[in-house]
């Protein structure tokens, strides 16, 4: 078939008449829709890829934090590098083996601890306790710590003498940690810093437990 202007312009008043439109023009039309789409969207779908404020602004994603949850974190440091101090004391003055088991374990569950607390308190932009607190905390109200003379006495001590000791000042200083996570776990918003404060809770109960055993009070 020849296609001259006459036939174009008969062919495009046909189409006009029977309502349908040429592949030309729905070809123009799809990509003018397609354009307009890219132009609205463009910045959300953006920010939807790169991880963008929309996208991380519910505290489920950012895990929102309160002031209690900065206290525990720059509160419980301190006491744990208090019994880590305390704990330390033990390999070369305790009697008993089962003091220095104690001791080691608690090195172990509570150096790991510190470095997760300290790790939060940087992410929310707060302070990190000194490695120097705990030796100046012991009459600051804080629930369980150990005043000077007391740490200062325990270093003295060996043999049963140091395990007597040891016992009794640790039971007062786990108080206090269960003290501490149970007011967190009431209090606190961020999740993973109220399921350390109940993991905390449980380990330190039952290392109580154990301690008044070896004491002879339970």
């Amino acid at each position: 078939m020849r296609i001259t202007r006459t036939g174009i312009r008969a062919t495009t008043r046909g189409t006009s008449r029977r309502g349908t439109t040429s592949p030309l023009l729905t070809a123009v039309a799809l990509a003018a829709v397609l354009a307009l789409t890219a132009c609205g969207t463009g910045g959300d779908g953006d920010g939807g890829g790169r991880g963008g404020h929309g996208a991380t602004a519910s505290p489920s994603v950012t895990g929102a934090h309160n002031a209690q949850d900065v206290a525990f974190a720059q509160g419980m440091i301190p006491h744990h590098r208090q019994a880590l101090e305390m704990a330390g004391l033990a390999a070369d003055r305790a009697a008993s083996a089962r003091v220095r088991d104690l001791a080691a374990r608690i090195e172990k569950a509570q150096d790991p601890e510190i470095r997760t607390l300290s790790g939060w308190l940087r992410a929310w932009g707060e302070d990190v306790p000194g490695s120097g607190t705990a030796r100046h905390m012991g009459h600051t109200g804080m629930p369980g710590m150990m005043g000077g003379d007391d740490m200062a006495e325990l270093e003295k001590a060996s043999g049963a003498a140091f395990d007597t000791r040891f016992l009794t000042m640790m039971v007062d200083h786990h108080r206090g940690a269960v003290e501490m996570a149970a007011a967190e776990r009431r209090k606190g918003a961020y999740r993973p810093a109220t399921v350390l404060a109940g993991d905390i809770a449980d380990a330190q109960s039952a290392e109580i437990a154990e301690m008044k055993g070896l004491l002879g009070t339970e």
